[in-house]
């Protein structure tokens, strides 16, 4: 069963890049010779001999210079066609004959929407309350992390810095709003801030700490909960207390400050003392600059966010879609900064509300339509900055949120990739799909007040493995 799984896998695989490729062709930027992103950068910070610093599943290492320049992309195989400019409303009487059964699933509550669109076409082929808006749950993490590459672009790092006074005595570890700081990566920004001071010959007689980044509440309104840490500009592994790398964890209470002893922990071993314990504190007025530590590039931390559905990431996305677009980073200015994004992106906002960016709130509401806007709008030859909200879907049957759906020998296995969203009496499902004769459909299908997610989520499933055996007539 497992090989059938990864034949399929691989005949899945190629039918999406044919898709893709006849649909937008011009893939050449997050996607490098048929890498994904986040497998390039893996695979370059194996093979990294000099220069920065690549740790497990992060970006370059501590630097004082600037960021490392992105990888060059490769050239456009084939011509890009062009996309539709709309969405055009024209339903396909034998994908609603397919569908409509599964739909009056009990399992998926009431209200309950839908919306299939034809990525090559723009075509509408499926659609139930298309523009009604619904409680997204994590599928509105499509939208955070389309509204953060638009805004800042795939190849933007998130960085951590280490500034001192002007006379050094004072050194202060700012955050840069970058969960996926690591215990290997602040090791290095030590032994970079070490140096640094020794070459100046500096004795610094004090550390402080700046989260000044964001703004507003630090906790998310569902409180102390394991699905997500202390919302804060500074923090090491998403501040979890065990090993695990995805999913709900045991969280730190104050990530910030035990990331500074830590790092005042880190600096003691290289020779430079600092006492009192670390303090928070703002970075001085025109610091010298000691060393700095870099994220992966954007492009891969989306791929993460979405593949496992990574809560901190989100929020630190949405706030700095917030940064660069000059709103405050705190829930409220995100939620604006993510749909002032969304409308210059020219999808159907459909009455969107966004309270968050990781979809935890209840108070969010998406469209079905918007979703599939949006997962068109990725793959768009116009938006090539976008593809990563594509290639970073989990896969049925093989990766992510998915992983452990659409198994024992499911048609759809490798065919669907999709982002799902959980919360109670709240279940939904929005990605693409390969149909039987290799076209691309994207899909969103939302359910609120679900009986339980053991009904809902087959149900759900069953609407887009239907997807798969489709034939949509042009």
């Amino acid at each position: 069963m497992l090989e059938r799984n990864v034949l399929r896998l691989a005949a899945g695989s190629a039918a999406v890049g044919v898709a893709l490729a006849a649909t937008v062709a011009g893939l050449a930027g997050p996607w490098d010779g048929g890498q994904r992103t986040a497998e390039r950068d893996r695979a370059a910070a194996r093979a990294a001999t000099g220069g920065a610093h690549h740790g497990r599943g992060a970006g370059p290492g501590p630097s004082v210079g600037r960021a490392p320049a992105p990888a060059p992309s490769a050239p456009a195989v084939l011509t890009p066609l062009a996309a539709p400019a709309r969405v055009q409303d024209a339903p396909a009487p034998a994908l609603a004959g397919a569908l409509d059964p599964l739909f009056r699933d009990p399992g998926l509550g009431a209200p309950r929407t839908a919306a299939v669109v034809d990525v090559a076409t723009g075509r509408r082929l499926y659609g139930h309350g298309v523009a009604a808006p619904m409680p997204p749950a994590s599928t509105i993490k499509i939208a955070t992390t389309a509204a953060a590459l638009s805004a800042l672009g795939p190849d933007h790092r998130l960085t951590t810095t280490v500034v001192a006074s002007r006379d050094a005595r004072t050194v202060t570890l700012v955050g840069g709003g970058d969960p996926t700081l690591d215990e290997s990566r602040l090791k290095a920004l030590a032994a970079a801030t070490a140096k640094a001071l020794r070459a100046r010959g500096a004795a610094p007689t004090a550390l402080t700490y700046d989260t000044s980044l964001y703004t507003g509440p630090v906790r998310h309104r569902i409180g102390v909960n394991d699905n997500i840490a202390p919302v804060t500009a500074l923090m090491t592994r998403s501040a979890r207390l065990d090993d695990s790398t995805s999913g709900p964890a045991p969280r730190a209470g104050d990530p910030a400050g035990e990331t500074a002893r830590a790092f005042a922990e880190l600096l003691a071993a290289r020779g430079v003392t600092v006492s009192p314990a670390p303090r928070p504190g703002r970075a001085p007025h025109r610091p010298l600059r000691l060393a700095a530590t870099h994220s992966a590039p954007l492009s891969t931390l989306v791929e993460r966010t979405l593949t496992h559905s990574d809560n901190d990431l989100a929020e630190a996305l949405a706030r700095a879609t917030a940064r660069a677009t000059r709103h405050p980073a705190g829930f409220d200015g995100a939620g604006r900064a993510v749909r002032a994004q969304l409308r210059g992106l020219g999808v159907p906002l459909d009455g969107a509300v966004i309270r968050d960016g990781s979809g935890l709130d209840r108070r969010n509401r998406l469209s079905a339509r918007l979703l599939t806007a949006l997962l068109a709008r990725a793959a768009d030859p116009a938006h090539p900055e976008l593809r990563p909200v594509l290639t970073g879907l989990p896969v049925g049957g093989f990766s992510g949120t998915l992983e452990d759906r659409y198994t024992d020998g499911s048609p759809a296995a490798g065919l669907i990739r999709a982002k799902t969203g959980t919360l109670t009496g709240v279940n939904a499902l929005a990605g693409t799909a390969v149909t039987h004769d290799g076209r691309l459909l994207a899909f969103a299908f939302l359910a609120s007040n679900t009986p339980s997610p053991y009904e809902a989520q087959p149900a759900l499933d069953a609407l887009a493995t239907a997807l798969t055996a489709a034939r949509p007539r042009p």
